[in-house]
């Protein structure tokens, strides 16, 4: 509270370099938070374009699949798929944005599958529907990686938001009610002093 602090030309001082200091930090936050909504509606829309993708790929994967059931039959489709050894072909890294760490997933785009099953009991159906879903696991890298940065941006633009409005309800008014409180009492002071200088100065002639 502004009437608990002592009204002296010290805490005057004080009181404007904490109140220049919050609305420095005010502005900094705020800076802050555009980058990162900037930055977050740029990764929603991507998701989105990725999501589009993703569910053009399934619809194809679905259909290559279908054709592999015709041709080689259910059966012999799973003794084949279990035959083939799962690869972790990604690594993931992180990278900061305006502080914020976020996930990036590396991983090699790899444009020819090579097939861990004998040719003698497969035939191209199942290449290409190997090769549609590898397409969708390369999309669903790239969603992962853009979802769970949004969400991470969006933590922070909260935290963001929460610290600016601090400064801007709580700590800027308070330093305004100091300097206005201080400045009254000293003009008051002055305007004492001055009327006392000069009683003493009449009373002196």
């Amino acid at each position: 509270m502004a009437n608990k602090i002592t009204p002296t030309k010290a805490n005057l001082i004080k009181s404007k370099s904490a109140l220049n200091f919050s609305l420095k930090g005010f502005d900094l936050l705020d800076k802050k938070r555009t980058v990162l909504i900037q930055e977050m509606m740029t990764l929603t829309e991507s998701a989105k374009t990725i999501e589009d993708k993703i569910e053009e790929k399934f619809a194809e994967a679905y259909e290559a699949i279908k054709q592999v059931s015709i041709t080689m039959g259910v059966y012999n489709i799973e003794e084949v798929i279990l035959a083939v050894n799962k690869e972790q072909d990604y690594d993931i890294r992180f990278k900061s944005v305006m502080g914020v760490e976020i996930p990036e997933v590396l991983y090699t785009l790899k444009e020819k599958i090579n097939p861990q099953y004998g040719f003698y009991r497969s035939n191209p159906s199942l290449d290409i529907a190997i090769f549609k879903l590898n397409e969708v696991k390369y999309l669903s890298y790239q969603l992962a990686q853009v979802e769970t940065s949004a969400y991470k941006l969006s933590l922070e633009i909260r935290k963001t938001q929460k610290r600016a409005n601090a400064l801007d309800k709580i700590q800027i008014p308070k330093f305004n009610k100091q300097i206005k409180f201080i400045e009254e009492i000293l003009e008051e002071k002055e305007r004492e002093d001055f009327f006392r200088l000069k009683i003493v100065k009449k009373k002196q002639n």
